[in-house]
């Protein structure tokens, strides 16, 4: 598919023929560099921001390999991307080191595609290139408006799919799972849970009587009076204490926890009554 893409790309780019590339820049150094902190938390290396290449990233996920933390840090290396747009300017493809690229065997059958797809015919029937001027409008506007839409229709799947995520969790409250620190905020920490894909929050005052608060990496959340620390990639076990469909959120607390900040703790069943 790959293959086809990049043959597509090439051959509408030597005949001249205005088209939509999927094109995809190099990351921000500033991003690179909260990439750098980030994986020094894992043990793992990356060069200088200003000398990061896309083979770089790519042998730095091909080591992963099986490790626990692999699907959290290669998140956080798609998300220091900035995100591939349509456009009819090609400036090459970052994320797959490509010079060329455009969407023309997509298995999703985006409009793109039939853009690149009407430029080949335009080519092969020897038509003029600018009918597809005509028939698309200004080129520019149309990869503004072909990203616009894919951003859109990639939000109502991420919604859609937390939806179904608090659904499926909503009938586990008190259940008790592992999981891994995925994410560091000022009031908590996010916890993934192992073979769901399933995040939800730790909020800071579930964590224990001392006040937490993040550190100066953004990594880490730290007990001000007993230097207790938890930090991104951490394992924790935890129990899920409460799902709202609506805000599709899911709150966890630490599990083993007896006495939790702003929770009333509930009283002991005897085994006979006084």
């Amino acid at each position: 598919m790959i293959a086809a893409n990049i043959a597509a790309a090439r051959y509408l780019d030597r005949s001249h023929v205005p088209t939509l590339y999927r094109v995809h820049g190099m990351p921000e150094e500033d991003r690179l560099e909260t990439l750098r902190q980030f994986l020094r938390e894992f043990g793992l290396w990356l060069p200088p921001a200003g000398e990061v290449t896309a083979q770089h990233l790519r042998d730095l996920l091909q080591k992963l390999g099986d490790r626990p933390d692999a699907l959290l840090v290669s998140t956080a290396v798609i998300r220091s991307m900035p995100q591939a747009v349509y456009q009819p300017g090609n400036i090459g493809h970052f994320g797959l080191a490509l010079e060329h690229y455009a969407h023309f065997t997509s298995p999703i059958r985006r409009y793109p595609d039939l853009v690149v797809h009407r430029g080949i015919r335009q080519v092969l029937k020897g038509g003029d290139p600018q009918e597809l001027v005509a028939w698309h409008g200004p080129f520019p506007m149309l990869g503004q408006d072909c990203s616009f839409r894919e951003r859109r229709a990639d939000e109502a799947t991420r919604g859609a799919v937390a939806w179904l995520k608090c659904y499926y969790m909503q009938d586990r409250i008190g259940e008790e799972f592992e999981g891994i620190v995925s994410g560091v905020v000022d009031f908590g920490l996010f916890v993934q849970l192992d073979g769901l894909q399933v995040d939800g929050l730790l909020h800071v005052s579930a964590l224990g009587q001392d006040y937490f608060a993040r550190d100066r990496s953004g990594f880490r959340m730290i007990g001000r009076s007993s230097g207790k620390a938890y930090r991104l990639g951490d394992r924790l076990r935890v129990r899920v204490a409460n799902v709202s469909l609506d805000e599709r959120r899911v709150d966890f607390e630490l599990a083993g926890a007896t006495d939790t900040p702003g929770r009333p703790r509930r009283p002991r069943q005897s085994g006979r009554r006084r």
